[in-house]
Formats: C-alpha cells, sequence, structure tokens
C-alpha cells in the first residue's frame, strides 16, 4: 500500500495534467496491492469545494463516491494512533489535514505520494 496526498487523488482521478508521468506510473504500479486514501482527504476536498476553492463537474458528495470506488483504493478510517501521532510530528508544519495524512503512511509504515514541497521536505516519513 501507499498512501495518496489529497492533490494526487484529486489530479488522478480527474486526469489534471499536474499529476506528473512519474506519479500517475507509481498509482498504476500500487493499484493492485491498494491505494489509501485518508478519510480526511474527504474532509478536506468538500471543504474546497465549500470554500470555492475546488469545483467539478457534479455535486462533491457524488465525486466522493466515484473517487472512492476507482480501482485499488481502500478508505482508511482515522484511529487513536493516527491522531495521537498527528500531533507528535517534530518540525512539521502547522497544516491539520497534512498532518493526519503524514500521520496515516506513519502508522502504517507506508510510503506517501505528494507533490507538496513541505511535506517531500518533511524527512520523518517515506515519500515518493
Amino acid at each position: 500500500m501507499i498512501v495518496l496526498d489529497t492533490h494526487i487523488w484529486i489530479w488522478w482521478v480527474d486526469e489534471a495534467p499536474k499529476l506528473t508521468p512519474a506519479n500517475l506510473e507509481i498509482i498504476q504500479s500500487h493499484q493492485g496491492s491498494s491505494l489509501g486514501i485518508s478519510m480526511i482527504s474527504c474532509w478536506e476536498i468538500a471543504k474546497l469545494v465549500e470554500k470555492g476553492r475546488l469545483s467539478f463537474d457534479c455535486p462533491v458528495n457524488e465525486w466522493l463516491e466515484i473517487a472512492l470506488a476507482y480501482p485499488g483504493i481502500e478508505r482508511i478510517d482515522l484511529s487513536l494512533p493516527i491522531i495521537l501521532q498527528s500531533t507528535s510530528l517534530k518540525g512539521f508544519h502547522n497544516d491539520p489535514a497534512d498532518q493526519i495524512i503524514v500521520a496515516t503512511a506513519k502508522v502504517l509504515n507506508v510510503p506517501l505520494l505528494t507533490q507538496d514541497a513541505k511535506i517531500l521536505a518533511y524527512p520523518d516519513v517515506e515519500t515518493f
């Protein structure tokens, strides 16, 4: 399993040109072993739509249902270990969604696929 950061998931589902060919290849190579999506990503997407910073061709609830049904997607619910790990990320920035996503990858001991420079610069999580 790998965990997909929220933007990677959106770009993949929407076939956005922002998704690099290398990241698309990583996604495709891990579809058989599962692509983890933190439930915080669903919340983050809904909040971005609510604030007008993101839009889809359908209502957000429909987009999420479709995106969660993509081949290889495994929904990862919040758990106490993930919540506690998210509060123990030494030197990490203050974005709560990023904290939960990084903590999810750490607790599950799997890599995180992201293009977020702040996450990529954080040494305590394995990233692609």
